[in-house]
């Protein structure tokens, strides 16, 4: 099979140093959820933010030399684009992290882990996806599965705003936790973003 796009190993591996970083971030908010400890709560966000902070330089630096280079290994707007979903995705990490510690959350929701779990898994095959751009059509299927998880968390952040309104939690309580489960809710949303700058690459180079 001919190569999906002209060789541009720069482009490729920054890209996949990003994507690395996004579920490193991903795994930090994950552990957090799934064995919630609020004493554990500062020293992970500060984790999560460092990651975060790390995922913005590495965004600058591959759009600067995309600002830089004159002929790129695919669409200009789609390396912006791409770049600044996975970046988003990892905001929205952070997002749900500095809410947690703002908010003084000292007991998330059941669901807060499942979609942190989701945010995992799609952040995973975001990476595999990445990993595939400069080779073949196969990464398709990584894009498939994370619009489909997508799919899933929308259905498990509808059902546990439903949950949070029958709980009896008093109103400021109840808008902290609400306000959690919508920030996750939201990342998953920027990584399906992503998903579809990549289905949107293989597309136009078919």
């Amino acid at each position: 099979m001919p190569r999906l796009i002209p060789r541009q190993t720069k482009f490729f591996d920054m890209f996949a140093e990003i994507a690395s970083n996004l579920i490193g971030g991903a795994k930090e908010l994950h552990s957090l959820l799934d064995d919630w400890d609020y004493q554990r709560l500062p020293e992970c966000a500060q984790r999560i933010g460092a990651i975060e902070h790390r995922g913005d330089e590495m965004t600058h630096q591959l759009l600067i030399k995309l600002n830089q280079t004159f002929i790129t290994p695919f669409d200009r707007e789609d390396i912006h684009a791409l770049a600044s979903s996975l970046d988003d995705v990892l905001d929205f990490i952070y997002g749900a992290s500095n809410r947690l510690l703002t908010y003084k959350i000292t007991q998330p929701s059941p669901s807060a882990k499942i979609l942190a779990r989701i945010i995992l898994r799609q952040a995973e095959e975001l990476g595999k996806a990445v990993s595939l751009l400069e080779k073949d059509h196969a990464l398709l299927s990584h894009c498939v599965e994370v619009n489909r998880l997508e799919n899933e968390a929308d259905q498990v952040a509808q059902e546990a705003i439903g949950r949070l309104f029958e709980g009896g939690y008093d109103p400021i309580t109840l808008i902290k936790l609400k306000e959690l489960i919508e920030i996750l809710e939201e990342a998953t949303d920027k990584a399906e973003d992503a998903a579809n700058v990549l289905e949107t690459v293989v597309l136009k180079s078919a």
